[in-house]
């Protein structure tokens, strides 16, 4: 046996404690190539349009650019200094704003209340609500809105006889007039609403909506305690689509109004972009009434989504 013991040396090199770098996973960009062709086909449709929209607004281009016998002269803000400048138009955004927000409220309450319905009544008055509301939604805007105005007609509109009104003009006053064009509005674009929220709810769990019923919850507790948490995430889908469908209405407004109704008291933003761009043959103007419409949209949207993102809302 040896003097001194040999004390054995491990020589394998010691592991690294370091973090390894992280690495991007091999499928993460794969939802963006499936979504790619879409997204080169909306780059076709919408940019270039928005892109021309924008240039546009910022030229003097009347109907002399227009025919080539003058050159465009370069404004910059010219043309948005003068939508801002005028009252009419602050005049006319408020009122479309709050259309718009009633169109959005009473397309979401009926809407909502509708696929409840569906979910409570037996197969056949289903099938025949749900073809009802299709047909409403299938049918133009022209021709929904020559229906509606003959209904609501002071001479041989059925309504103002079953009412007893005699020959009450409901276009003539403003009111009156926002009011018609609201109940076309809503006539369709509920059935979206409607489709799409009972296509939620047949999601949900019936033992779910058994156990709140059992523990005494009203119809109305159900839906707001229960299925509109649930639901929230095609609320959102719902409520995002109506405000950009009710806020940019053009052909109800120029139809049943015939333009704007009387003095222009039923102009909403898009008929008053249409009249300073072709009637008034302002194409730079109108086209900057167009940015500023797309620019409040966008502002809204993104700031709903990041409301419910702070809630903790995923989407």
């Amino acid at each position: 046996m040896a003097a001194h013991d040999t004390v054995a040396v491990d020589k394998r090199p010691a592991l690294s404690t370091a973090p390894a770098p992280r690495r991007r996973t091999r499928g993460a960009w794969t939802p963006w190539l499936h979504l790619a062709p879409a997204l080169v086909v909306l780059a076709a449709l919408l940019g270039y349009p928005i892109y021309q929209l924008g240039l546009i607004s910022l030229y003097r281009y009347t109907q002399a650019q227009v025919s080539g016998g003058e050159p465009a002269v370069f404004r910059g803000f010219g043309n948005y200094a003068d939508v801002f400048a005028d009252d009419r138009f602050w005049q006319v955004l408020l009122a479309t704003v709050v259309f718009a927000a009633a169109c959005v409220l009473s397309t979401l309450a009926v809407g909502c209340a509708l696929a409840v319905l569906l979910t409570r009544v037996r197969a056949l008055p289903r099938l025949a609500l749900m073809l009802a509301a299709l047909g409403a939604w299938a049918t133009p805007a022209v021709t929904g809105s020559t229906v509606w105005l003959f209904l609501f007609d002071p001479d041989f509109g059925p309504v103002n006889r079953v009412l007893g009104l005699g020959d009450h003009s409901w276009t003539y006053g403003r009111y009156s007039a926002f009011f018609l064009v609201l109940l076309e509005v809503v006539w369709c674009s509920f059935p979206f609403v409607m489709v799409t929220v009972y296509a939620g709810i047949r999601a949900v769990p019936s033992e779910v909506l058994e156990a709140a019923a059992l523990d005494g919850a009203s119809q109305w507790r159900i839906w707001r305690s229960v299925l509109a948490p649930m639901l929230r995430p095609i609320l959102v889908v719902v409520t995002i689509q109506s405000v950009i469908w009710d806020f940019k209405v053009f052909t109800q407004i120029y139809v049943m109004t015939n333009g704007g109704g009387i003095a222009g008291q039923n102009l909403v933003l898009n008929v008053y972009a249409y009249q300073e761009a072709f009637a008034s043959s302002q194409y730079g103007l109108g086209a900057a009434i167009g940015v500023v419409m797309l620019l409040i949209l966008l502002t809204v949207t993104l700031g709903y989504l990041r409301l419910l993102r702070r809630q903790g809302e995923d989407i």
